[in-house]
């Protein structure tokens, strides 16, 4: 017998009425030509619950959930309860869920073409086929990265591209890091012609280009220890260390060094070198991680006694456009007491190099340093006063410090964010989007180029 339950959540005078289920079908579609439903399908990463942190006028209060039942789907809306029920700006979402095994189906069905939001953020495996799917029903999408995680799914996710033009949809992918005001400044600096000069070509051992990151499986998010579920250790299912967050890195590159470019990805883009290599959990940080107690069946391949070999490292090296760029995503189990993630970025110019550095010197905190090619040109320092004057323009209160050979950037407090707040931004960018009917060209371009990037270096990294 097909479950069906219906979820409400409301938050009413500093008490949150809880959960209720009943048998009905979520009314979906029942908005106004005003708003938009929010369709969540399969929600199986926190960033499914970030989505709905913050509401929005142009999107309706009720929320349809398609998705198996679960842990993840408790886990998303023990999020979504939480955020209705905080003291400070609650959110008032009303979660109806549909928890067939024909989910997919179901919300296909039901969903109104042309009103309907399809967020995508979870197991991998089935994304693209969910991206396709919901585009070829008239559905718009909005999905997490990334969207695709093999060749052949890239394949696929050309025609969704070409369908949602014909049905003019709008499809698009959640890059948060656009919005960090650390790498807005970087990008501004970079088209600075008399502070940064031009773009170098670099070489494949000294790149002009490098974003490089280390990142822990075990962590707290919004407060709470973050539960992974346990496909997110299978490369079939998560996708490795070449194809999730090396997407925001590459997407990164492009906006900040190539800005509003249309790529020609098969000429544009040159794999030079790719690589992936494991860590290692034992089963007893596996269960700290997922809350599993023995390793499900489609990990076993991965496990060598008792340890589970998780194919999350990679790196790249590529050229896009004759400029040589470097990216790696390295893994770990936790971050030492005292210490977390780290983060580099770099964007070497004629006059200057760029560095966004994170790392103990820092208080892991990302830093954003310019390193001037000569430090007693009079017009270089005038240069960056005037720059920093368009700048502040944005983000009041900017300044530089020297510190040795650099300048540091000093970004006022109420600019520095986490990526939770980022989300807000990107909904309210994709909501233009729909306003206007479409993406720009640029956008779409940006969108293949960097999944044709991440799966060509799944092929070199294979030996293909």
């Amino acid at each position: 017998m097909i479950a069906k339950k219906l979820f409400f959540f409301s938050f009413l005078v500093m008490s949150l009425i809880g959960i209720q289920s009943c048998q009905n079908n979520p009314p979906a579609g029942e908005a106004d030509n005003d708003t938009y439903r929010l369709a969540m399908l399969a929600p199986g990463h926190f960033h499914a619950a970030l989505l709905q942190k913050s509401m929005y006028p142009e999107i309706d209060s009720t929320v349809d959930v398609y998705a198996p039942d679960g842990p993840e789907l408790n886990t998303y809306l023990d999020f979504i309860s939480g955020y209705n029920s905080r003291s400070d700006n609650p959110t008032h979402w009303n979660e109806e869920v549909y928890t067939g095994q024909d989910y997919l189906e179901k919300m296909l069905a039901t969903e109104k073409p042309g009103r309907t939001i399809v967020a995508i953020s979870g197991n991998n495996q089935r994304k693209t086929e969910y991206i396709t799917s919901s585009v070829n029903a008239g559905l718009h999408v909005l999905a997490d990265k990334p969207m695709v995680i093999s060749t052949e799914n890239f394949t696929q996710l050309k025609k969704a591209f070409e369908t949602a033009r014909e049905k003019k949809v709008v499809l698009y992918d959640i890059m948060t890091e656009r919005y960090a005001a650390i790498n807005i400044i970087q990008k501004a600096l970079r088209y600075m012609p008399d502070v940064f000069g031009e773009l170098e070509n670099g070489t494949p051992d000294n790149p002009a280009v490098i974003l490089k990151s280390l990142h822990h499986y075990y962590k707290t998010v919004s407060g709470k220890t973050l539960r992974r579920p346990a496909w997110f250790f299978d490369v079939n299912q998560q996708g490795g260390g070449l194809l999730d967050i090396t997407t925001h890195f590459i997407d990164i590159i492009q906006w900040a060094c190539f800005s509003e470019t249309v790529f020609d990805y098969e000429k544009d883009v040159q794999m030079l070198s790719a690589k992936q290599w494991p860590t290692t959990l034992t089963l007893e940080q596996f269960k700290k991680v997922t809350g599993v107690d023995q390793y499900p069946d489609y990990l076993k391949k991965d496990v060598k006694g008792d340890q589970l070999n998780i194919y999350g490292n990679g790196e790249m090296h590529y050229t896009l456009k004759g400029v040589n760029a470097e990216v790696g995503v390295e893994w770990r189990y936790v971050a030492p007491e005292g210490t977390g993630d780290t983060y580099f970025s770099q964007i070497r110019g004629t006059k200057a190099t760029l560095t966004i550095r994170q790392d103990k010197e820092q208080n892991y905190k990302p830093t954003l340093y310019i390193k001037p090619a000569d430090r007693n040109d009079k017009s270089w320092k005038a240069a960056l006063e005037k720059g920093l004057e368009k700048i502040t323009q944005q983000f009041e209160g900017v300044t530089v410090a020297e510190t040795g050979d650099e300048l540091e950037v000093v970004i006022p407090a109420q600019f520095v964010t986490g990526e939770e707040p980022r989300f807000a931004a990107v909904i309210k960018k994709y909501l233009q989007f729909l306003k206007s009917g479409n993406i720009p060209d640029w956008e779409e371009s940006f969108m293949l180029t960097k999944y044709y990037t991440t799966t060509r270096a799944l092929e070199v990294a294979s030996g293909k």
